[in-house]
């Protein structure tokens, strides 16, 4: 045996609040890794009603990796929700029409911060919210109900609103020897064998993995 299938949305027998989200999610710019799971007792299903104004002639991609664990009330939010601000007024009149539509400003008008990128084994707690464009590094935590609207280093913890970081998980040496060795890369059947590796804290018990 080599964990659960990756392939089954509800890996865990009469516990339908986990699901493996990559088998739910259907919008074709929304990414996720394999393993990833929303834990929520409503409905782990429906992770898509969490990425909020995600408008597709927006263009922008919510891309998460591999292992990550995803508290209930989660919220992803995108690109679609900036108003355009260089004017006097950030009311977007143009969406209401009767007359308002001519008001519309140009695309580029409007503040675009980028894809909003989840690296792999990182958990979010519960009902925290990811603004746009955020980049979240391999092995981070982000605390229940923080705010994150800034980049959030590789294996760093941070929490509040708007967020903070609260401490590196590991020394700067360990942590780049992480990125470097990516276990969430290898083939499950590496991942399998050393599980208890991968849950520990010994680096070179972990580099010395085959």
């Amino acid at each position: 045996m080599n964990g659960p299938d990756p392939k089954n949305p509800h890996p865990m027998v009469n516990f339908p609040q986990i699901c493996f989200i990559k088998n739910t999610v259907s919008d074709p710019n929304i990414s996720i890794g394999d393993y990833t799971y929303y834990d929520d007792p409503d409905d782990s299903e429906d992770f898509q009603r969490n990425v909020l104004y995600h408008y597709p002639f927006v263009g922008d991609r919510l891309i998460i990796g591999k292992f990550c664990a995803i508290a209930r009330g989660v919220k992803f939010i995108m690109n679609g929700a900036n108003h355009a601000i260089a004017g006097f007024s950030s009311f977007p009149f143009f969406i209401f029409g009767n007359g308002w539509e001519g008001s519309e400003p140009p695309l580029n008008a409007f503040p675009f911060k980028g894809d909003t990128i989840i690296g792999n084994d990182v958990w979010i707690g519960y009902d925290a919210t990811l603004l746009p464009g955020v980049k979240v590094g391999d092995g981070a935590i982000i605390g229940a109900k923080a705010v994150v609207s800034w980049d959030v280093p590789p294996y760093t913890i941070v929490g509040g609103n708007p967020a903070r970081v609260l401490r590196q998980r590991f020394s700067e040496e360990v942590i780049q020897e992480l990125l470097q060795i990516a276990w969430w890369d290898w083939d499950i059947e590496k991942i399998s064998r050393n599980l208890d590796k991968i849950s520990g804290a010994d680096i070179v018990a972990l580099r010395t993995c085959t």
